[in-house]
C-alpha cells in the first residue's frame, strides 16, 4: 500500500541532496518544513498527521515536543469525532528542520513505509473498529500529555505508540495497534515511576534541609 510512497520520499531525499551539493542552487541551507513533509504524502489524513507530529517530537528542535504536544492532544479529539482529514495550522506547518534532519527524516520515512508495506496487513480488525475511535482519541490525548512533560527521554515511548497507531490504522493492522497499546502502557509506567522517584527525592531533600 505504501511502497509507492516510500519510493516517492526516497526520490525527494535524493533531489534534496542534489540541491544541497549544487553550488548556487539555493540561497541558504535547505530546510524542510512540516507542511512540506505532509504535502509529500499527497494527503492530510489524520493518521498520517498523528504519526508525523509524533516523530517530530523526537527530533532535537528546541521546544518542539512541548509545542507539538498541544496539537497532538487536539488531534485526539478529532480522532474521537471520526474526522478523517484535518488541516495543518499555519503556525505548526512553519516548523522546519535543518538540512541534516531534513534528509534523515525523508530517508527515515521512506524506510518506515517500506518496512510497513512488508510487515503490516489487515488483521485483528476488532482493534480498528469504528467503535474504538473514542478509546484511541483518549489514548492520543494521554500520549500527548506524557510528551508534554519534561521527562528525560520521555518522548520516546509515547511517540512510538502514536507512530504504531497511525501505521496500524492506515494498514488496518490490529497487531500494530496492540503494539501501540503496549508501547503506551510502557510510557505510562515510565512516567509513574519517574514521578515516584521525583517525589521521593523531593521528600528526602526537604527532610535534609528542614528535618
Amino acid at each position: 500500500m505504501k511502497s509507492p510512497l516510500a519510493r516517492h520520499l526516497r526520490r525527494a531525499a535524493i533531489r534534496h541532496e542534489r540541491r544541497a551539493r549544487t553550488p548556487g542552487a539555493a540561497d541558504g541551507p535547505l530546510r524542510l518544513s512540516l507542511a512540506e513533509l505532509l504535502s509529500l504524502h499527497g494527503e492530510g489524513s489524520l493518521p498520517v498527521l498523528v504519526m508525523l507530529l509524533s516523530m517530530f517530537t523526537l527530533i532535537p528542535v528546541g521546544g518542539a515536543g512541548w509545542f507539538v504536544s498541544f496539537f497532538i492532544g487536539a488531534l485526539g479529539w478529532y480522532w474521537a469525532r471520526g474526522r478523517e482529514h484535518v488541516a495543518l495550522p499555519a503556525s505548526l506547518g512553519r516548523l522546519s528542520l535543518n538540512e541534516r534532519w531534513s534528509l534523515r527524516s525523508l530517508h527515515g520515512l521512506a524506510w518506515l513505509y517500506q518496512r510497513a508495506n512488508r510487515w503490516l496487513r489487515p488483521r485483528w480488525q476488532a482493534w480498528r473498529h469504528e467503535g474504538t475511535r473514542g478509546w484511541w482519541g483518549a489514548w492520543i490525548a494521554v500520549m500527548a500529555f506524557i510528551i508534554f512533560l519534561p521527562l528525560p527521554f520521555g518522548n520516546v515511548l509515547p511517540s512510538l505508540s502514536l507512530v504504531l497507531l497511525g501505521l496500524g490504522w492506515m494498514f488496518r493492522d490490529g497487531l500494530a495497534l496492540l503494539a501501540a497499546s503496549a508501547a503506551g502502557v510502557g510510557a505510562v509506567a515510565y512516567t509513574v515511576a519517574f514521578g515516584q522517584v521525583a517525589i521521593d527525592l523531593t521528600q528526602r531533600g526537604w527532610n535534609w534541609l528542614f528535618g
